[in-house]
């Protein structure tokens, strides 16, 4: 038996008295001594800002791999840690779907809260890598953390903006929503069966590289930028009656015309306070520099008026799932565009699982690294079909916590299970979804134009690792001449059944697809020429 298949996890044991008394003893122990509160971690450089004048010091911190003893504080900070690092990311799928159907902002609290619940549900899954049968695993075993999925925001403004123009009310369309990624979901919990590099080999880099750059690329023309300039409800386009000719509103506490100078300062503000704290803050700010940005935006833009207390005082102080219910439905034409998403959600985990290993200092190579990448994309599409009954948008695997790993050096999934706590905590807290809310466009603006542009890095990252060649450059030009074009003049297609008299749902999905979902019609450019490219090679 090789060396990689003896670290394969073994089937845990029955629950014995001895067991017991062990386990008590240990957390005795951890809990009554100083070594297990505090141990020899060296907490001022985590806390040491990387100022010019100032000498770091050198010595690093000891790496705590998956399964050491970890201190109980630095397993409770950096448990933290990264939960603060996916913040701003978990609240805004959830933000920017309320104010694209307009909820009332109790229901637009709830989405946040049962959001984050449901991250740290199932990020509790992916880590506890449970075994199902022969060599089939559930989970990753490593810190995989899973949040709201930005591949799904651009498909589900399609849907929503075609399910009102049949004059479907909000809440409808959200469950509709909610049903078709649950039917959806068992394409990928179906792909996880499917050897890894069976997987890689239908979907290379190419592929997803370019999938994940123009999802990135749309999200910040049609969500990151608008929100900077004041809004993306409609008084984007500065309409001369009606309650969107200021923005957010005209009843707003301070409203102003979209792209208003106050609301690009706001903006600014924050972009420029992620940077700063990127250059100068302690390791510690660094890893929730997106959550400082959005904290200094809010405390200038609630000091001149911006900022309004209904949405705080509105929401519960106690929530949980299920506060509001839905009655899920199937929307038959978003079918095609949301199985695009799962299969791009399903190649982006395997490139968030693969840098996981590497930064915990994990085999990227044998079964044991196949066995997670399977118990990840398994584990990925669960958390779709869990996530539609937890009443929440699709939840795929996160690769922001990477870079807390990285600096850190704590892998351990002690920290882990602390940042699945908070994750749980924060959405059981309702008034902290008001706050949420709360934060003005311009300031939420500025960071997720700077969340999404992080996205398209990471396309453009995959694709970097490519050696290309020369057929390879052709079918990207191909893919991005679509792609950008359609980002560039996205009412392109907007006409293209016109000529068709009655058309039936299926057209309906296939027009929805092309004209506003990039990674759909991407998927299925690239996949073709792909597939030809491997006759080409055998």
């Amino acid at each position: 038996m090789s060396a990689s298949e003896q670290r394969q996890p073994t089937p845990t044991s029955p629950l014995s008295l001895k067991s017991i008394k062990t386990g008590v003893s240990k957390i005795k122990r951890k809990v009554t001594t100083k070594q297990g509160w505090v141990g020899d971690y060296n907490y001022s450089w985590l806390c040491t800002p990387s100022l010019p004048f100032m000498k770091r010091e050198r010595r690093m911190p000891p790496f705590y791999a998956l399964d050491e003893d970890l201190p109980l504080i630095l397993a409770i900070s950096s448990g933290l840690q990264h939960a603060l690092a996916m913040l701003a990311g978990l609240i805004t799928p959830p933000i920017i779907f309320a104010s694209a159907l307009n909820l009332p902002s109790d229901l637009s609290a709830y989405m946040i809260s049962a959001s984050l619940i449901g991250c740290g549900i199932m990020s509790l899954v992916q880590m506890s890598r449970l075994h199902l049968f022969k060599g089939y695993y559930l989970g990753t075993g490593l810190i995989t953390v899973v949040g709201t999925s930005f591949a799904t925001l651009s498909t589900a403004n399609a849907i929503f903006n075609a399910m009102y123009t049949d004059g479907t009310c909000p809440t409808i369309t959200l469950a509709d929503v909610l049903g078709t990624s649950l039917v959806c979901s068992f394409l990928e919990i179906f792909m996880s069966f499917f050897p890894p590099r069976v997987l890689k080999r239908l979907f290379p880099p190419l592929v997803t590289g370019t999938v994940i750059l123009l999802i990135g690329a749309s999200l910040i023309g049609s969500s990151g930028i608008l929100n900077w300039g004041g809004g993306s409800n409609g008084c984007q386009t500065r309409p001369t009656t009606g309650i969107f000719q200021l923005c957010p509103t005209i009843s707003a506490p301070r409203a102003l015309p979209w792209g208003a100078p106050e609301f690009i300062g706001l903006g600014f503000l924050s972009f420029s306070t992620i940077i700063l704290t990127e250059i100068f803050g302690s390791p510690f700010l660094k890893n929730i520099s997106i959550i400082v940005g959005l904290a200094v935006g809010c405390i200038v833009a609630g000091a001149a008026g911006y900022m309004s207390s209904d949405n705080i005082t509105s929401a519960p102080g106690i929530t949980f799932l299920w506060v509001h219910t839905f009655k899920i439905g199937v929307y038959p034409p978003a079918i095609l565009p949301m199985l695009a998403v799962y299969v791009s959600l399903a190649m982006e985990a395997i490139g968030d699982i693969t840098a996981s290993a590497e930064v915990s200092r994990q085999e990227v190579t044998g079964p044991v690294f196949d066995s997670r990448i399977q118990g990840g994309i398994l584990g990925d599409g669960i958390s779709g079909f869990v996530s539609a009954l937890f009443t929440v948008t699709p939840l795929s695997v996160f690769a922001q916590n990477n870079g807390v790993i990285a600096i850190t050096r704590c892998a351990n999934r002690g920290a882990g299970r602390w940042c699945c706590f908070f994750l749980i905590l924060f959405g059981v807290l309702g008034k902290l979804s008001g706050v949420f809310l709360s934060i003005p466009n311009p300031v939420l603006g500025g960071v997720t134009t700077f969340l999404f542009a992080s996205v398209t890095t990471s396309g453009i990252r995959v694709l970097a690792s490519i050696d290309f060649t020369r057929r390879d450059r052709f079918v990207l030009a191909a893919a991005l001449a679509f792609g950008i074009g359609n980002l560039l003049k996205e009412d392109i297609f907007t006409h293209l059944f016109e000529g068709v008299r009655n058309p039936n749902k299926g057209l309906q999905g296939d027009k929805e697809a092309d004209v506003d979902t990039q990674s759909a019609e991407e998927l299925d450019l690239e996949m073709s020429s792909g597939e030809e490219k491997q006759k080409v090679d055998v």
